[in-house]
């Protein structure tokens, strides 16, 4: 019976990660593209070190919670092949 005692260590630690949330300061917001710029930390759903990079974001209305400079808290899942900003909120 230990010989199977790890077979759930993955999932679990899959299901750990989709709630995990980032850090990251916003440096650009912009609206018309529905975009933000954020220098960010290591997203380890991604597995992608910490860098500044161009997102879109999954609703529109993320754009208006939040300005240039602002330290937030957000998840970053990859939707179609693209990097999409799926959870926003301020860091606390």
């Amino acid at each position: 019976m230990n010989d199977h005692a790890g077979h759930n260590a993955g999932p679990s630690e899959t299901q750990g990660d989709s709630n995990t949330l980032s850090t990251g300061e916003v440096k650009k917001v912009d609206r018309d593209a529905g975009k933000l710029t954020i220098q960010h930390g290591p997203l380890n759903n991604l597995n992608m070190p910490a860098m500044t990079m161009v997102f879109k974001v999954q609703d529109p209305a993320m754009l208006d919670q939040v300005k240039a400079g602002d330290n937030i808290r957000f998840r970053v899942e990859r939707v179609n092949g693209s990097l999409i900003v799926t959870k926003l909120e301020a860091a606390k």
